[in-house]
């Protein structure tokens, strides 16, 4: 695969698919895969490629949030310097210019113009937040009508595109708490691609906070070809809840205990409910809002044409 990059700076990420081992994912095949990749300049001599080197980050503390202060805007205006004028569109580059932004030109805001970005760095995400908290008007966001579940896309493409407009508010909502997308992320191909089902809300209709215990029940036969993971993230930038647990996920690889028509119920709490398998139960933070996440592999025709559908997560009284 070739790609033509309209920056210097290249992001790629990609996602290797583990297989099922004893009660347990088995991260072995996925890491073979990953291994077998080569990235390299075009023209390079094919001798010369060097193998990928590949870190292992598992258990390591690390912060890859964009900055909330000042920050924000100096790291942009190095952007705007460092990489090539075609990488901004001109329309956008004159909103950049507009306070102050502009490539090899000094960054060098006054007094007030320093105060007005502040305040814009501190409202703006509480703006976005509260945006996605009371909800479209026009319903596009809702994968049931009957659910709570959203679609991060709101129908459209991956790009945002509805029928005849760019939908800002969508776009603005995504990288607030995500860092990129895919076609894959929106295909509607049966056993390809991805889907990813979320919810700030229970059963009920109120937020999910992380010092309630509440109790999310997957009917049987997932339909997910190649796997399934639940997920919670914390709902105002989309990081993990950071508890005694490795990661705030589970997924259909480990030996979860079924109910008896088949069903999986998995548990979200501040304490894991007494009797509750470990792999069962996603630990959250008391105080904190989070987002519940299904991600579906591979969907099958039960997710499409809804004759599957997850449950909401219902609040547990203790």
């Amino acid at each position: 695969f070739a790609f033509e990059s309209s920056t210097y700076n290249v992001f790629l990420f990609f996602r290797t698919v583990m297989a099922q081992g004893d009660g347990a994912p088995d991260p072995a095949p996925a890491v073979a895969a990953a291994e077998t990749t080569r990235i390299y300049p075009l023209w390079e001599v094919e001798k010369d490629i060097p193998a990928m080197e590949f870190p292992n980050a598992s258990g390591v503390r690390v912060n890859m949030m964009y900055p909330t202060d000042f920050e924000y805007w100096t790291k942009l205006k190095a952007f705007v310097d460092y990489e090539p004028v075609e990488a901004i569109d001109p329309e956008l580059r004159g909103v950049l210019a507009s306070i102050g932004i502009v490539k090899g030109a000094p960054f060098e805001p006054h007094d007030w113009q320093r105060a007005a970005l502040e305040k814009a760095l501190a409202d703006a995400p509480k703006m976005i937040l509260a945006s996605a908290q009371t909800g479209r008007a026009d319903g596009r966001s809702k994968y049931y009508d009957d659910r709570q579940w959203e679609r991060a896309w709101v129908g459209g493409t991956n790009d945002w595109m509805q029928e005849s407009y760019l939908d800002l508010g969508a776009r603005s909502r995504f990288f607030q708490y995500a860092y990129s997308s895919a076609p894959a992320m929106v295909m509607r191909t049966t056993g390809a691609g991805s889907k990813y089902p979320y919810t700030i809300r229970d059963a009920e209709g109120e937020f999910l906070e992380g010092g309630s215990t509440y109790r999310l029940t997957l009917p049987p036969d997932v339909p997910a070809a190649l796997f399934w993971a639940v997920t919670a993230y914390n709902v105002t930038d989309g990081t993990m809840p950071e508890t005694a647990q490795m990661l705030p996920s589970t997924n259909g690889y480990y030996d979860i205990p079924q109910n008896a028509d088949g069903s999986i119920d998995i548990w979200f709490g501040p304490q894991k409910p007494e009797g509750v398998a470990d792999a069962a139960f996603i630990q959250t933070v008391p105080g904190r809002n989070f987002v519940a996440c299904l991600r579906l592999y591979g969907a099958e025709d039960a997710f499409y044409d809804q004759t599957w559908k997850p449950d909401d997560l219902v609040r547990v009284v203790q």
